[in-house]
C-alpha cells in the first residue's frame, strides 16, 4: 500500500472504504444464494413425480457429503479473508468485523491529527473455512491500518495531570527525565522520592511531530510558575524587608495583603509571600541521625532588689546533648514536616537559674515594648530619601496626621530635652527625647506645642506633644525616631 492515509480531495469523491466494503459484501451474497438454488433446482428434479431416481452410488455420495459436510461445519466456521492491496491481512467472521476497525482507525487519527482523515486501499474478501479460535484479533488489523500511515507513530507519551509533556520511542528515556526532575533533592539519606502530580507513562499513537526534545521536557517539568504561601512575622520584621526576602516589591507584597496596615505588622501575624513553585513538585523523605542541645530547665529565683519585669541570670547552666532520629519531609527541598523516631540523651542539662524582680515598679519605667507615638499615613520611611530636591539619609518615620493630634510616649522613661532644635538640630523645630535605660532613647520633633519638661519622668502612653510642622518640614506629622547608644535604627523594627 504505497498510501493508506490521506486527506480526502475536494475535486474528487473516491468511493469510501465503508461503502466498498458493503459491494464485496452483497457480491459474496449473490454468489451464495445462486449456489443454493441450483442445489434446490437439482434436489426437486431428483425426486419429481414422487420418485426416487437416485442411483445407490449416488444416495452413498450424497451420505457421504452430508456426514463430511456436518463434520465440518462442527469444527469449521465460514469465514473471510481479507486481504489490503492484495496483503493477506487475516480472517473475520464477517465483512463487518473488518469495516467497523477500519471506523476506529480513522477517528482516532483524525483525533490525534487536529484534521479529518480517510484510509484508502483496495479492499479483498475471499470465502474460506476455519477454526474459530483462528480468526485473527481485531487489534492486528487495527495496529497494522495505524502502521500504514505515515504521520502517526507509536510513541511512550509522558503526561502529567493529563496534560501531555511529550513523547518519546523507548519508555526508558522519560524515566530518564523524570529521574533528573528528582535528582536535585536526593541525597544519600532519603529514603523515598515521589511526585506530587499525576504522572503517568503510556504507549499510544500519537502524531509524528509530537515533541520528542528530552531537554525541552525537562525544560517544561521543572519551570517556575508563581504561587503563594504565609509566612509568619518574627521579631524585628517590617514589610520592606519580608517583601525583600521574598523576592517582592513593597507593591505586590501590600497587593497579596490587602487587609493589613504595612505601617502596623505584629510578631506572630501571619502575611501571604510569593512562592515560586515547580511545574512538578518532588516530595521527599530522608531517614536521618543528627545531634541536637537540650535546653537547660529554667529555675526562677525572686530578688525584691529588682522591680517587677526585671531579671538577671545566675547561673547560665550547661545545655544537655542527644542523639536523634528522625524521618523529613520535604517538598521541592523545604522541609514540611519531621518525625521524630528515637532520642538517646547523651548529656543531661543542668538547671539555669534566674533572679526574677518583685519590688513595684513606677509607673514610667520603661517596659522595653514600644507602642506607635500617633497613627496616620507613613510620607516617608527609615533609611534613604530624596527631599527638598537632595539625596539624603532619614533617621525615622514620618507620620502624616491632623494638626493638633496627641503624641504618647513610645515607652515610659525620662525626658532629656523639651525644647526648640538648635545647631544641628533646627531642622527639628519643637521636639521631645525620652530615655528609656539600657542605650535606648526616642524622639519626637516638628510638634506643634510639647506637653512635658526636661528631667520629667513619663510612661508608656503618656501625652508628650501634639502634631505640628515646625522646623524643616512639608505638612503636619510626627517625626518619630528610635536610638541605639546614639545611632537611629528602624523604628519598625520595634514598633508593635
Amino acid at each position: 500500500m504505497d498510501e493508506i492515509l490521506h486527506i480526502p480531495q475536494q475535486e474528487e469523491k473516491a468511493q469510501s472504504l465503508t461503502d466498498r466494503v458493503r459491494t464485496k459484501m452483497e457480491a459474496a451474497s449473490a454468489v451464495i444464494r445462486a449456489n443454493a438454488e441450483r442445489l434446490r433446482r437439482w434436489s426437486d428434479a431428483a425426486t419429481a413425480g414422487g420418485g426416487r431416481i437416485i442411483s445407490p452410488v449416488h444416495f452413498l455420495a450424497a451420505a457421504a457429503v452430508v456426514g463430511v459436510a456436518a463434520v465440518v461445519t462442527t469444527v469449521y466456521t465460514p469465514a473471510y479473508v481479507v486481504a489490503v492491496d492484495g496483503v493477506s491481512l487475516g480472517t473475520v467472521a464477517s465483512p463487518q468485523v473488518f469495516e467497523q476497525a477500519v471506523e476506529r482507525v480513522e477517528a482516532r487519527a483524525t483525533e490525534i491529527l487536529g484534521y479529518e482523515y480517510a484510509l484508502d486501499g483496495e479492499i479483498s474478501y475471499s470465502l474460506a473455512l476455519t477454526e474459530p479460535e483462528n480468526l485473527t484479533p481485531v487489534a492486528e488489523f487495527e495496529n497494522y491500518l495505524f502502521d500504514q500511515i505515515g504521520d502517526v507513530m507509536k510513541n511512550y507519551v509522558l503526561t502529567v495531570n493529563g496534560q501531555m509533556i511529550g513523547a518519546a520511542q523507548d519508555q526508558e528515556t522519560l524515566n530518564l527525565i523524570l529521574d533528573q526532575v528528582k535528582a536535585p533533592y536526593i541525597n544519600e539519606n532519603t529514603i523515598s522520592a515521589e511526585f506530587t502530580s499525576g504522572v503517568y507513562i503510556t504507549q499510544e499513537y500519537t502524531a509524528s511531530s509530537v515533541n520528542q526534545d528530552a531537554d525541552a521536557m525537562l525544560a517544561a517539568l521543572t519551570a517556575n510558575t508563581n504561587g503563594q504561601t504565609t509566612y509568619e512575622v518574627q521579631k524585628g520584621d517590617t514589610f520592606v524587608g519580608i517583601a525583600a526576602d521574598n523576592g517582592m516589591t513593597l507593591s505586590e507584597l501590600e497587593a497579596l495583603n490587602p487587609d493589613t496596615d504595612s505601617s502596623r505588622i505584629y510578631v506572630g501575624q501571619i502575611v501571604n509571600v510569593k512562592e515560586e513553585v515547580p511545574f512538578l513538585s518532588v516530595k521527599t523523605v530522608d531517614h536521618v541521625t543528627y545531634t541536637e542541645e537540650i535546653d537547660c530547665p529554667v529555675v526562677e529565683v525572686e530578688d525584691d532588689t529588682m522591680y517587677q519585669g526585671q531579671s538577671k541570670v545566675l547561673d547560665a547552666g550547661v545545655p544537655g546533648e542527644q542523639v536523634v532520629t528522625a524521618d523529613v519531609a520535604y517538598l521541592n527541598g523545604v522541609e514540611q514536616e519531621r518525625t521524630v523516631l528515637d532520642t538517646q540523651v547523651t548529656r543531661e542539662a543542668t538547671n539555669k537559674v534566674i533572679a526574677v524582680g518583685t519590688k513595684v515598679r513606677p509607673t514610667w519605667y520603661p517596659t522595653g515594648t514600644y507602642i506607635w507615638p500617633v497613627y496616620g499615613t507613613i510620607t516617608s520611611r527609615f533609611g534613604y530619601r530624596s527631599v527638598f530636591g537632595s539625596y539624603s539619609y532619614h533617621r525615622g518615620l514620618d507620620i502624616a496626621t491632623a494638626y493638633g493630634t496627641t503624641i504618647k510616649a513610645s515607652d515610659g522613661g525620662t525626658v532629656v530635652w523639651s525644647g526648640t532644635g538648635t545647631g544641628s538640630y533646627w531642622s527639628y523645630g519643637n521636639y521631645v527625647v525620652i530615655d528609656h535605660g539600657n542605650g535606648v532613647r526616642t524622639l519626637y520633633a516638628h510638634c506643634s506645642s510639647l506637653l512635658v519638661s526636661t528631667g520629667e519622668k513619663v510612661y508608656q502612653g503618656q501625652p508628650i506633644a501634639r502634631v505640628g510642622s515646625t522646623g524643616r518640614s512639608s505638612g503636619n506629622h510626627c517625626h518619630f525616631e528610635v536610638q541605639m547608644s546614639g545611632t537611629p535604627v528602624n523604628p519598625l523594627a520595634y514598633l508593635g
